[in-house]
This record gives structure tokens, C-alpha cells and sequence, in this order.
């Protein structure tokens, strides 16, 4: 996945499609992300101390990956590719620009 947590990016498919928002977590596993903004829910919440007026809550949950892509800074969604830069070493590279876009770090293999 060449999304990560802080990355902006705009929904290409779904109701939400258009949207811009920025990661705010990633799911791996289940091929899915957390973006600020979109794929909203209603939450219905009791009364408590924490909230103590109740009612419906607005939250975010989580959407495919493959319903979202990378934004440029023009606020355009944009396709990337993975490449091996002489300086920076592997690269995340927008394809039409040949911009590079950031450095793809090696993640730490759980034992």
C-alpha cells in the first residue's frame, strides 16, 4: 500500500467520491484507511458524564484503499509508482510528472 498515516488524498469512487481528506490511520491487513472527513456514520450515544447531552455522533470509518488515491498539491488525485532513486535510494514517483513525491521506508519485519 503506498498510502500512509498523513498523506492527502481524494476519493476516486463511492458517495464520497471527490473528497479530499487527510489519513488518519492505516489498516493494513484489512486493505483499509481512516480518512478525516469521509465515509461518515452515525453513531446514536447515551447520556453520560463524558457526553452528557447524548444523541447522534458523526464519525469516521474506515474505506477501501482501492477507492482512494494519492493527492497532488494541486488537490488532483494522481498515480504513482515505485522507483529507485540514486539519492534517496526507493521512491514513491508520481508517473504523469515524474515528481518524487517521498522516500518509501522499510518497515520493520515483527518476529
Amino acid at each position: 500500500m503506498n498510502i500512509k498515516k498523513g498523506d492527502t488524498v481524494v476519493v476516486t469512487a463511492g458517495a464520497d467520491k471527490g473528497k479530499q481528506g487527510k489519513v488518519l490511520a492505516v489498516y493494513p491487513a484489512k486493505q483499509k484507511l481512516l480518512v478525516e472527513g469521509v465515509q461518515l456514520k452515525t453513531h446514536h450515544v447515551k447520556k453520560s458524564q463524558q457526553n452528557p447531552n447524548g444523541g447522534l455522533l458523526k464519525k469516521e470509518a474506515p474505506i477501501y484503499s482501492c477507492k482512494v488515491s494519492l493527492a497532488s498539491q494541486e488537490g488532483k488525485a494522481i498515480k504513482v509508482s515505485r522507483t529507485h532513486h540514486q539519492k534517496d535510494g526507493k521512491v514513491l514517483v508520481n508517473r504523469k510528472t515524474g515528481e518524487v513525491i517521498r522516500p518509501i521506508k522499510k518497515s520493520v519485519e515483527a518476529k
